[in-house]
């Protein structure tokens, strides 16, 4: 790394894009053991927040000399330490209404939400985290002429606006991308599918999962031909199993999984951070169908994570008891911050040598099937949160908005204000929130009643959560939720003594 890095000069600079979608065992190495030691020098000498956070603490930032000591330093979260000091603080010498400063948004687990500020070196990171998926999704390297249809929402959320700065910088490195914000307006999705799409030689679509679908199953009544003009998607916000990912390729036409389709992981707090490579979704598929090489690759067998890689001159990922710690710069840096996600990080070789070991026959249709495009870039997988919340079409939905609509007086003398949500699909593969409630002694379920709890349950979603409210405007009827009403104390779900589970995972 730099020398001025030990000064606390940040941002040490951004890898070259070539340096990433060429990266070598060595490059990644050296990243590895630099960057997230920088970046802890320099949030020691230059962000208040931390500072006193350290202090707090009685770390002695001095002290700190190897990636090794990092380990013994508290992680960071959005509860203990973003919460716990003003905005500016945060910051960069503690200053922000002089900076150029993109702000997005997400609400926590209160409704109340928290600004994230973001520079011009975040979208650079971002946009080669794009540039990988473009290279090593072509054939032979060569780029073909895109349009990216940018289908993420396009308000203070990160996903479309972040998406919208990659590929402009993408475009300003000379690859051939053009783009369209429609962000969820079906319509214009529509639009730009039949009348722009076939001057291209690829259309890149951009969404969240579940709308990515409505649009791919409405889409030839429209105008689109997915026959005439190659379609990848590029999804993010949640994961999607491979059964999801092989209806999505025959609806898009396409034939090559691992090549594709691809899901960002990424987050308001840090911006993009990791990205499913062709070797990552081969490896994956493969472990799908192979319990031993699944059991050697994942911490947990009865979930499926999303599997992703990362380049650590980007972001740099720890685990800590199953905990995933993501280090990233920004106008707003964040060291070892605990995100509340669950999941692991494997070495390239390491991943690798494990399928190697569990099944040589896997290891080797992931060599086959991805060829030279394989680049060795440590893997992150996470699961899909198990605390109060669930996703539906990539807004998070939390337990306590559902709990407090459930309470309004004209509900009271027949529910008793218990529940248990999930996400879930139907046989067409469309999303949608279950709640399952539970009704008082001695009331009996009705059409009527149902009907009450449903618009009670959509009315106190749209008046506390601003994501669920974009989605109703935009998608209408299409999330609102379904509403099943069950006897008092039914052992389904309500069993007598038991702790409430007031979220289900499917």
């Amino acid at each position: 790394m730099p020398s001025s890095s030990r000064t606390g000069r940040w941002p040490v600079p951004a890898p070259s894009p070539r340096s990433v979608t060429g990266a070598t065992a060595a490059s990644v190495a050296r990243a590895r053991s630099g960057f997230t030691l920088s970046l802890f020098r320099a949030m020691a000498a230059r962000v208040p927040a931390y500072r006193d956070f350290l202090r707090k603490h009685r770390i002695a930032a001095d002290r700190v000399r190897t990636v090794a000591d990092l380990e013994w330093v508290p992680p960071t979260s959005k509860k203990d330490y973003l919460r716990k000091y003003p905005l500016e603080a945060l910051c960069w010498d503690g200053k922000l209404a002089d900076k150029r400063a993109i702000y997005t948004s997400t609400s926590g687990s209160t409704g109340e939400p928290f600004y994230f500020p973001r520079d011009a070196s975040l979208d650079l990171r971002s946009s080669i985290l794009f540039e990988l998926f473009l290279r090593s999704t072509s054939p032979r390297g060569r780029v073909p002429s895109t349009l990216f249809i940018v289908s993420y929402g396009m308000g203070v959320w990160i996903g479309g606006l972040i998406s919208f700065q990659s590929c402009r910088l993408l475009a300003e490195r000379g690859y051939p991308v053009s783009v369209i914000t429609p962000g969820s307006n079906k319509q214009e999705v529509f639009k730009a599918l039949a009348r722009l799409a076939p001057m291209y030689e690829q259309v890149m679509l951009g969404g969240y999962p579940p709308f990515v679908k409505d649009v791919l199953d409405e889409a030839p009544r429209h105008g689109f031909d997915p026959a005439k003009t190659p379609l990848k998607v590029l999804g993010a916000a949640e994961g999607f199993s491979e059964t999801f990912r092989d209806y999505i390729l025959k609806k898009a036409g396409a034939t090559r999984p691992a090549f594709d389709t691809a899901s960002i992981y990424g987050t308001a707090d840090v911006g993009t951070m990791a990205i499913e490579t062709p070797v990552a979704i081969s490896l994956r598929r493969q472990a799908v169908r192979d319990p031993e090489l699944y059991a050697a690759l994942f911490r947990e067998t009865t979930r499926l994570p999303t599997l992703a890689q990362f380049h650590p001159a980007i972001t740099d990922f720890h685990e800590m008891d199953g905990e995933l710690l993501v280090s990233g710069g920004s106008a707003l840096p964040l060291i070892r911050y605990a995100l509340g996600d669950r999941g692991g990080v494997l070495g390239y070789d390491e991943a690798l040598k494990k399928a190697a070991e569990a099944s040589p026959e896997a290891a080797a249709a992931v060599r086959k099937e991805t060829g030279k495009s394989a680049l060795p870039l440590p893997f992150v997988y996470v699961y899909e949160r198990s605390d109060f919340s669930t996703k539906l079409y990539g807004a998070i939905i939390y337990a306590e908005h559902v709990r407090a609509a459930l309470q309004v007086g004209p509900l009271a003398p027949y529910v008793t204000g218990k529940f248990s949500m999930a996400t879930t699909r139907d046989e067409r593969q469309d999303e949608y929130l279950e709640v399952d409630v539970e009704l008082k002694a001695g009331v009996k379920e009705s059409e009527k009643l149902r009907r009450q709890v449903r618009d009670a349950v959509d009315a106190g979603l749209k008046r506390q959560n601003a994501e669920y409210h974009y989605l109703a405007d935009s998608l209408h009827g299409r999330v609102t939720p379904r509403i099943v009403l069950w006897p008092h104390e039914h052992p389904e779900h309500f069993r007598p003594g038991a702790k409430q589970r007031w979220v289900k995972k499917n």
